[in-house]
Formats: C-alpha cells, structure tokens, sequence
C-alpha cells in the first residue's frame, strides 16, 4: 500500500508517499480503508524530533483521519465490516491508577497514534477498536477526518480542566489553528464571552462568525493591552494558550484574579519565561491538558456530528503533497484544517 512516511527527522524534505508493507491486523484491531486524514500542529514536531521521541522508522504519521472498516481482528465487537469510523488517538494502558479513575490522558503509559506509534495517513491502518469512534452516515469524509484531536482537546481543556461557567470571559490565541478554532466555537457553546486573536482580517471575520465577540490582531496590537482595555483592566476568567514562549507572560497578564490559564502545548516554543509574582498575587492557575477521555470525546462528537461544531478546512490534497500539507501549517496560512486523501482516493 502507499503511505506517507519518513525515514528520519528534519524539515519537510524527508516525508515521502511510499509503497510500504500492508499493516497487520490484530485480534482486537479493526482494519480501515482510509477515505481522509489531517494534519496536526502534532505532525509538524514528530517530523522535527521532539525531544525524547525514539521512533521505529520509517514511520507512518497521522492522529487524525476516518474510513470505512474492511476487516476485523477475532475478539473486536465493536465494529463490523462496512461501519464508518474515525481515529480518536490517545492509548491508555486501562489498569494504571489514572485510567481505573476514569482520566485516561494522565495514564502512565499514554501515547498517541500518529506521535509515539504509525499513524493513519495511508491506504490502509490497522487501529484497535478502542481508539475508533462511529461516524454517522450522511458526515462528509472531510468532517471525520478533521474532528476527533483537535475538538477532543479542546473540549477537556475548557469543559474539564478550565469548568468554564456561562457568562464567564474566555481569551483563546490563535484562534485560527486547529485547537484555536475548536476552542472558539466550545466556548461559545458554553456561553462565555469570547475574545479572540488572529493575524489578519480573514481570519478575524471567520472568528466572529464562529463565536467570538471581540477580535483583535496580534500583529497590529499587544494583546494583553487590548484585553486589558476592553475589560476595564479586569483581564479575562479563562486564557487558551497552546502557543507557548511567545505569548505565555502576556497570556498570564491578561487573567483577571483567580483566572486560568490553560495549555494543551507550545507550537511556539515549549520553554517561556513566566512571572511568578504575578502568579501568586492574582492567585492564579496554570492547567495542563492533554486528549481527552472516552466519554468525552464521544459528548463533543455528537456535537460535531450534529452540525453544532464544525471543522474549518484550510486545505485539501492528496497525501502525496503532504510536504506542501506542512508548510500550509508552518506557515500560518489559512484557517483551520489541513486534510490529505490517499491518492488513490482522488483517482
């Protein structure tokens, strides 16, 4: 079968759509035939090399993408033969302490497909049964695809970690990413009041046709000022930042007293300086999140499935340009999803 891979860490030249060897299917696996797949800030970093990451090369990426089942492994019951699915790609180990206490992302032993295991932008995959979620017929290919990681994440770091309340403030950077523009559309939902950032004037117009209420442009304005004036030096309840080294002290400057700040990564750097006193004055919280739980990912699912969220596409090639796919994401360019087809699904 044909897949992207690469055989070695560094920029987009070592990614190649390749013939590799058909995937094995376990007795608790499901084999799909993938009809799509997108692309993940997530990629980009296991391409580079995150620190740490001992890969078995070469290696197929992807942590997002949807088909139709074509085969099952002897103890699968969850699924069938033509049954419609998409990857949900966190693994947890089901025994540990965290996972018995149902937090499935603090297990000891999580790992996500795609990032530490071959993912799912292929012809084929071989996925177990737990890390598949039905989608329902009549949600286009691209929906599926696009979904799962980036709502999913979203979903635990403003209904979970940060228990966002209606009528609360909530700051989300970037909100033209894939987390970004999750996160805008949950927080409405929720009934905060959303501000926003974005680097251009397209990118403001679909923030605020998707939630949010107040909009500004990172590139013409500090962003911290501008919260600050438009709260009456107040500051917001909630900030979203998975951006990192470039935002994190003025992301800390815009909480109000008592506010948190919550962050799934930092695409910008993983290494910010902070300001503790103002950590401690405002008395205020810092909180991790990473995927979500199985229950979680299937309430923000169903809302996905609905029409209630709906995934931005940026972009859509075949898995052989997934090079160009990563430079669509490095680049900052366009709204939401990058999603790539296997070539043969474009014939």
């Amino acid at each position: 079968m044909q897949a992207v891979t690469f055989t070695g860490h560094g920029g987009t030249d070592v990614i190649e759509y390749a013939e590799v060897r058909d995937p094995t299917v376990g007795p608790e696996d499901v084999l799909i035939d993938v009809k799509a797949g997108a692309l993940n800030h997530l990629d980009v970093w296991t391409r580079r090399g995150l620190p740490g990451l001992d890969l078995k090369m070469p290696h197929i990426p992807g942590s997002d993408g949807a088909g139709v089942v074509v085969e099952t492994g002897d103890r699968v019951t969850r699924f069938g033969e033509g049954d419609r699915v998409a990857l949900s790609a966190g693994v947890s180990c089901g025994e540990c302490e965290f996972c018995r206490d149902g937090q499935a992302p603090l297990c000891v032993n999580y790992h996500v497909i795609g990032e530490h295991v071959p993912g799912i932008h292929a012809e084929y995959a071989a996925i177990n049964q737990d890390n598949l979620v039905s989608v329902p017929t009549g949600v286009d290919w691209t929906t599926a695809a696009s979904s799962t990681l980036v709502f999913q994440t979203a979903w635990r770091m403003l209904i979970d970690r940060a228990d966002i309340s209606p009528g609360e403030s909530v700051l989300v950077l970037g909100a033209s990413g894939g987390v970004g523009h999750a996160a805008l559309q949950i927080a409405d939902y929720a009934g905060a009041e959303v501000f926003a950032t974005g680097s251009s004037e397209d990118k403001l117009q679909y923030a605020e046709a998707h939630g949010a209420d107040h909009v500004v442009n990172y590139e013409d304005e500090n962003f911290a000022d501008w919260i600050r004036t438009e709260t009456g030096k107040r500051g917001v309840d909630v900030v979203v930042d998975y951006i990192g080294a470039g935002t994190w002290r003025d992301s800390i400057k815009s909480l109000a007293k008592g506010g948190r700040l919550v962050t799934c990564g930092g695409t910008a750097g993983p290494s910010p300086q902070t300001d503790i006193p103002r950590i401690f004055w405002n008395q205020l919280s810092i909180l991790g999140s990473t995927m979500a739980t199985p229950g979680q990912v299937d309430d923000v699912m169903a809302l996905v499935w609905d029409g209630t969220f709906e995934p931005a596409i940026r972009a859509e090639l075949p898995m052989s340009q997934t090079a160009e796919a990563h430079d669509y994401l490095e680049g900052r360019e366009g709204f939401g999803k990058v999603v790539v087809r296997p070539d043969s699904e474009l014939e």
